[in-house]
């Protein structure tokens, strides 16, 4: 089974490389994954859904959930399954962005995206409008700058959607509960 995610990687990644590589993309790819840069751009929605009265529960949900996410990916699983990355394995590779030193799996920013565009998805359906395509597009550019395998960004997205739904649901029971005793 591993052998088979390896070529699939391997094959994706590649043709992502070979088919797709082009000035314009050269250009905005690192732009995009720079978004996402310890997960820079869900931080600065949360920051600013907390300075709205109407949506700073949303705002509180969002970083809980994006801390749930580096706790999960980053302390744990990057350390736990310890994967190299794509650039690593094939240095033939010139980079469009400094090489990460930390491990592949899961996509720190795949995983970050992924929270953050369901929790906001689950807030407003019009934020997710948004967030969705722009949490594709910065898990994209981590396939076409070549630091991570496609497994690492589908894996990092389905625990980030895990996470995500479970974040939201786990503090909006902690608010239904700390607004029944504070009726009392």
């Amino acid at each position: 089974m591993i052998e088979i995610i390896t070529s699939f990687d391997w094959t994706v990644l590649n043709w992502i490389h070979d088919t797709l590589t082009c000035p314009l993309l050269d250009y905005l790819m690192p732009k995009i994954t720079a978004l996402g840069d310890g997960g820079l751009i869900w931080i600065v929605t949360a920051l600013v859904l907390l300075t709205t009265n109407k949506y700073r529960k949303y705002g509180i949900t969002l970083i809980i959930g994006l801390v749930m996410g580096v706790l999960v990916g980053n302390v744990f699983l990057k350390n736990f399954f310890e994967r190299s990355r794509p650039s690593w394995s094939d240095p033939s590779i010139t980079l469009l962005i400094s090489n990460p030193t930390d491990f592949s799996f899961p996509s720190g920013h795949t995983l970050a995206s992924a929270i953050a565009a369901t929790i906001l998805t689950m807030s407003n359906k019009k934020f997710g409008c948004v967030a969705i395509p722009l949490a594709c597009l910065i898990a994209f550019s981590r396939l076409y700058l070549y630091v991570h395998f496609p497994s690492d960004v589908l894996g990092a997205a389905l625990i980030g959607l895990v996470i995500g739904v479970s974040v939201f649901f786990g503090v909006r029971w902690l608010i239904s509960k700390v607004s029944k005793r504070s009726s009392y």
